[in-house]
């Protein structure tokens, strides 16, 4: 074993999950060094993650992969809702979503599929994924990562790095190195995975949720008819033997009441489902995402997607800082808005998933007796459905709170996501987020911009956004003039209805940020 000199980059990715491909190749786009290893000897080629959210595929699209995974994915048409075999109430996603994304709808794409995508696009902007490699820990000091890796010939390997970025689950080394808690426990139930190939109704290219005394199911279609990832629970009586269980131990009385035929078991596995927030998401120069900082329940198809969340968030900024275009306090920002809706995602998603699998007596009267009723009635309203939408679809997340967020006009906050609307440019329609590909900070104005705005972004090299005042615009909240500043993630920085250069100004002067352009 001998070991080798030191490398440098500017950000060390540990984990090579949708997580960290996600954080490599948005540094990567945004121009920073970037390394990724991870301790596999391969991608994976089964997961449990299928759904991708309308948010996902927005940031997606502004490194240009939205319309492809979009189009190698399968959409989901509808949700259905069934209790005690009965199929109770659907909600048709286009319904749902219609006008508030570009993607109105959940995306089946799961996640073995997902992740050889993103290596092969990291690949083509030059980076590559350095299997069986594996941090031994780390020291942070003196301005600067100091990493110890073993290479997969029993090599060690010291990386010095601006930033270490742990990607590496619920696992995870940079964590425990960290000695950052991971609070959170355990639910009783033993659950499954499995696709399948199968036939009948429920069989429809929708989406399926099960509900009955004890049992959970969910049915997402994959892509290819009569294909579909099921998860649920495990006889009880079974459980004590989990280690060498199979699909003969899967309770199947939510599948025979919904009269589901498995003629085929394509992969199968069992797991326990956790529920847990670590204490901080960044000690230092370290920080923590995806599984590494949280892991919920399935409930919703959250986990991947809020992971992917977490490395946006993270990208611009330490792109950013290391380049010089922001002060180093924009770091500052990344716990603080990432952790608050991890905290309140894990409470919801918990919540839920204790109501849907207790075997109390008033958690199974909710379900079997309340449920029936309650839910179709709901169903039954646009503003339901719609609200639905937004928080599956995580178009709702914001960072109203951050130290980043100021302002705002009407409904829409410094902190919101920008709001999705068709607009007409030089007699082209398209969407307000077409610029987001840029991935720099912006300036939106709908109707008409002041002298003033137009002069102070010619100045600092802000992009500017002019578009024509349509009635439409009005029903996203959006405000006539009003100056909208839009991070490089698509959220709003700045909402100014009183339209001054001061407050443009003030707010970049205050944090020292540079635009890239």
């Amino acid at each position: 074993m001998t070991d080798s000199v030191s490398r440098e980059t500017d950000v060390l990715v540990v984990g090579a999950g949708p997580t960290g491909l996600v954080l490599a190749l948005w540094l990567t786009k945004l121009g920073a060094r970037v390394r990724i290893v991870d301790k596999t000897a391969e991608p994976g080629t089964t997961s449990r993650a299928v759904a991708v959210q309308a948010r996902t595929l927005e940031l997606y699209r502004q490194v240009g992969l939205g319309d492809t995974i979009a189009e190698r994915g399968r959409s989901a048409v509808a949700v259905n809702l069934w209790v005690a075999g009965k199929n109770l109430a659907r909600a048709v996603f286009g319904d749902m979503g219609a006008g508030l994304s570009r993607y109105p709808y959940a995306l089946i794409f799961p996640q073995d599929e997902h992740e050889r995508l993103l290596i092969d696009q990291l690949a083509e902007a030059g980076v590559q994924v350095e299997r069986q490699t594996e941090l031994l820990g780390f020291e942070d000091a003196d301005g600067r990562v100091l990493a110890h890796l073993v290479r997969p010939e029993g090599a060690r390997e010291d990386c010095e790095a601006a930033y270490v970025a742990g990607c590496d689950g619920a696992h995870s080394t940079v964590r425990e190195t960290l000695g950052i808690g991971f609070p959170g426990g355990v639910y009783a139930h033993l659950f499954y995975v499995a696709d399948v190939e199968a036939s009948d109704a429920a069989m429809n290219g929708e989406v399926h949720v099960a509900l009955d005394t004890t049992d959970f199911l969910a049915v997402f279609p994959l892509k290819g008819d009569g294909r579909a990832r099921l998860i649920g629970t495990v006889r009880q009586e079974a459980e004590r033997q989990h280690e060498n269980l199979t699909w003969d131990d899967v309770s199947k009385r939510v599948i025979e009441r919904m009269r589901i035929d498995v003629g085929r078991v394509n992969w199968f596995s069992i797991y326990h489902v956790h529920h847990r927030v670590a204490d901080h998401f960044r000690k230092g120069r370290a920080f923590l995402l995806g599984d590494a900082a949280h892991i919920h329940s399935p409930v919703g198809g959250q986990g991947m997607n809020t992971g992917i969340g977490d490395a946006v968030n993270l990208a611009w900024k330490l792109a950013a800082v290391r380049h010089g275009r922001a002060n180093e306090s924009l770091l500052d920002s990344y716990e603080p808005e990432r952790i608050a809706f991890a905290r309140r995602l894990v409470a919801t998603t918990d919540r839920a998933f204790t109501g849907v699998t207790s075997s109390g007596a008033i958690a199974r009267r909710i379900r079997l007796n309340i449920v029936p009723l309650l839910i179709p009635l709901l169903f039954r309203f646009r503003a339901t459905r719609r609200f639905l939408f937004r928080t599956v679809s995580q178009t709702a997340v914001n960072y109203r709170g951050s130290s980043l967020s100021e302002g705002r006009a009407g409904v829409v906050h410094g902190g919101d996501r920008l709001p999705w609307v068709m607009v007409n440019v030089n007699g082209v329609e398209q969407d307000n987020f077409a610029p987001l590909t840029s991935l720099d900070w912006q300036l939106h104005v709908y109707g008409e911009s002041a002298p003033e705005i137009r002069a102070v972004c010619d100045e600092r090299r802000l992009p500017l956004h002019v578009f024509p005042w349509r009635s439409e615009t009005g029903r996203t909240g959006l405000r006539r003039d009003t100056v909208y500043l839009v991070r490089p993630d698509g959220y709003l920085g700045l909402v100014d209805p009183v339209k001054t250069a001061a407050a443009v100004t003030s707010y970049l002067d205050a944090r020292k940020i540079i635009p890239r352009t």
